[in-house]
């Protein structure tokens, strides 16, 4: 193995909740209609997809106001706590003493900054990629690829910890290992949880021996 590449929401932050709640909010309050499959199908969008499709959704603004209010309040979120999730800080400094760590989330730079600078993890990634950066969101392969490029590694030679269905499409189509660690309120489709090399129940089991 040359690296493990984590995903952020859902993985390292128990976000998806949060963004649940203030996309919801924004959509309920600038005229449009929240769908039972919204939650499931914005997971791993990037965000000028997630933008645009809460514009289709009916929001009266055009989808670059969207971003901004979204990511605006999410912020805001943060800056009052970072929703960490149980084990992710103890995870991550454990495995970067054995080997090298990336990062490819569909979030925004600039809330994948706040998060890891407030956990104190800033220091323990080669390389951080936010799904901006690349042409398409998950669950295209190119945040994961981009990752391994910068890292300098062979994608093939990569571990990748993902929890959402898109996640895990992209991780795999980037020709990553994958190891799910499932979140309790979204887990992933049978379909893509199939994808998963490994599947571990939370945090506390990943360690060096479960990358080999």
């Amino acid at each position: 193995m040359e690296a493990c590449v984590f995903d952020l929401d859902g993985v390292l932050v128990d976000s998806e909740p949060v963004w649940e709640e203030v996309r919801r909010g924004f959509v309920a309050g600038h005229g449009g209609a929240w769908q039972p499959d919204t939650q499931s199908r914005l997971m791993g969008m990037s965000t000028p997809e997630w933008a645009a499709y809460l514009h289709e959704l009916g929001v009266d603004l055009p989808p670059g106001e969207i971003a901004r209010g979204v990511v605006d309040q999410m912020a805001a979120r943060y800056r009052d706590e970072v929703p960490l999730m149980p084990g992710a800080v103890e995870a991550v400094r454990r495995l970067a003493e054995r080997t090298t760590l990336g990062l490819a989330s569909s979030s925004p730079r600039r809330l994948i900054d706040v998060v890891l600078d407030a956990a104190g993890l800033t220091g323990c990634f080669a390389a951080t990629v936010s799904t901006e950066e690349v042409p398409r969101g998950k669950p295209a392969p190119d945040g994961y690829l981009e990752a391994a490029r910068r890292i300098g590694a062979d994608p093939g030679g990569c571990v990748a910890v993902e929890d959402s269905s898109n996640g895990l499409r992209s991780a795999h189509a980037a020709g990553m290992r994958v190891i799910a660690v499932p979140h309790p309120r979204y887990p992933p489709a049978p379909d893509a949880l199939a994808l998963a090399w490994r599947v571990l129940p939370d945090l506390d089991a990943l360690t060096p021996e479960a990358l080999s």
